[in-house]
């Protein structure tokens, strides 16, 4: 009798602490997660290659071309969030707060395993955009950054931030 008690009184705290969250938060699903995380990489992605692109066509050594592929992977990673929270009608002030809010954790966890990997793998600091090294590295890279990007999103919907905040424009 004891211990049903006590799984009562478990349960009942459990439903309270989920009804604290409000609506559209507790639960984050993998899928939602995924999503978000996509949405990020692409940005990431993109950011990545031109950041390249452009430094090697300036001739840059290694260090400012991947500061660059940085700078331009956090832009084009808050440009896509920024688009959607847009388009919901929002205000650029409002939008911007909310993408840098919903991104920054995000693209950093990113960016950091992202260049991580390409300054770690062996020769694939210096391979080029013509290289099959550069290509497959990035690929590899940007999964690994996938694979851990995603439960730092689910964990971040699941408190009701992140990308979290950009849903509740969605609606």
């Amino acid at each position: 009798m004891e211990h049903a008690h006590a799984h009562h009184e478990h349960d009942a705290h459990h439903q309270h602490h989920d009804s604290d969250h409000g609506a559209g938060h507790g639960q984050a699903s993998w899928a939602m997660a995924a999503k978000a995380t996509l949405h990020c990489l692409t940005g990431c992605a993109i950011g990545e290659v031109l950041g390249m692109v452009i430094g090697t066509a300036l001739g840059w050594g290694n260090v400012p071309t991947m500061i660059l592929a940085i700078v331009l992977a956090f832009f084009f990673g808050y440009a896509l969030t920024l688009r959607g929270i847009l388009a919901a009608g929002v205000d650029l002030r409002t939008a911007i707060r909310v993408a840098l809010a919903a991104d920054t954790l995000s693209i950093a966890v990113m960016e950091l395993i992202d260049n991580g990997v390409i300054a770690l793998w062996p020769g694939a600091m210096d391979a080029h955009l013509a290289d099959a090294l550069f290509w497959i590295v990035l690929a590899i890279s940007l999964a690994l950054a996938f694979v851990v990007t995603t439960p730092v999103n689910k964990w971040l919907i699941g408190r009701g931030k992140g990308h979290a905040v950009v849903h509740q424009y969605h609606h």
